[in-house]
C-alpha cells in the first residue's frame, strides 16, 4: 500500500472512458495536423527543451497523461530515460503503435506508486486540468515525493477562474469531462504547497483553438 494514498475523482471512470472514444481521433490529428505537437509550437518546444536539458543526467522521468506519446516520444529522442502513463488504455494503444520504441503504461495520475526520491524529471503536460480542486494538490504532493532532490516538474494547463464541462470534442466525438481552469498565481500557490520552488513560468494568450494558457516549471529543493 502506498504510503501517501489520492483521493479517487468521483468521475474518474467517465473520464476515461471519454478519453478512450477520442484517442483515435487525436492521435489522427496530431499526425495529420500537428495538434499538440510541441515541433508545432515553437515556445512550447522552448519548455520541454529546456526541462529536458535540465533534467539531463538526473534519473528516469515520468511523462503522466501521455496520450499518443508525442512528448514522450520527444524526450527519448533528446536521450532522456523517459516513460508515459495514461488513464485511457486506448490513448496508450495508439502510443505504443506510433512509438514502438518508447515505454508506456496504463494508470491514473491518482494512483501511481512513486518510490521517494526516485524521478529525475515529471511532466503534467496539458494533462492535469481533468483532476477535481481538492484532488491536483494530492498529486502535486506525490510528484514532489517521488522527485530526487534537484529533480523538475513541469506542467501546462489551461488558465480562467471556475469550470467548463466539456461535451464534445476531437472532432465532436461525445465526451463528458470538466476542464477544471486555475489562475497562474493559484497554480505557482497550489506548487509551492506541494514543497516544489517555481523555476520558470510562460503565459500563453488565446489562439484560435484554445483559450490562455500557462507554463510553470518547478524544482525539488536540495
Amino acid at each position: 500500500m502506498r504510503a501517501h494514498p489520492v483521493d479517487r475523482p468521483a468521475d474518474l471512470d467517465v473520464v476515461r472512458e471519454s478519453y478512450d472514444r477520442v484517442a483515435d481521433n487525436y492521435a489522427r490529428m496530431v499526425v495529420t495536423t500537428g495538434v499538440g505537437d510541441i515541433r508545432t509550437h515553437p515556445w512550447l518546444k522552448a519548455s520541454i527543451d529546456a526541462f529536458a536539458d535540465t533534467v539531463r543526467g538526473l534519473g528516469p522521468v515520468l511523462d503522466v497523461g501521455c496520450g499518443p506519446g508525442t512528448v514522450t516520444a520527444y524526450l527519448a529522442e533528446r536521450g532522456l530515460e523517459v516513460s508515459g502513463v495514461d488513464l485511457s488504455p486506448r490513448m496508450i494503444e495508439n502510443a505504443r503503435r506510433l512509438h514502438p520504441h518508447c515505454r508506456f503504461s496504463v494508470a491514473s495520475a491518482t494512483d501511481l506508486d512513486l518510490g521517494a526520491a526516485s524521478l529525475g524529471g515529471v511532466l503534467g503536460w496539458w494533462s492535469l486540468f481533468n483532476l477535481p480542486r481538492d484532488v491536483l494538490p494530492q498529486v502535486l504532493g506525490l510528484f514532489a515525493r517521488a522527485l530526487k532532490p534537484g529533480g523538475h516538474f513541469i506542467t501546462a494547463t489551461h488558465v480562467g477562474d471556475g469550470d467548463a464541462v466539456r461535451t464534445e470534442a476531437y472532432g465532436g466525438v461525445p465526451v463528458r469531462w470538466t476542464t477544471h481552469k486555475w489562475r497562474p498565481e493559484q497554480l505557482v500557490g497550489l506548487i509551492e504547497g506541494a514543497g516544489l520552488h517555481p523555476v520558470a513560468e510562460l503565459r500563453l494568450p488565446p489562439e484560435e483553438y484554445s483559450g490562455p494558457g500557462v507554463v510553470v516549471m518547478a524544482r525539488r529543493p536540495g
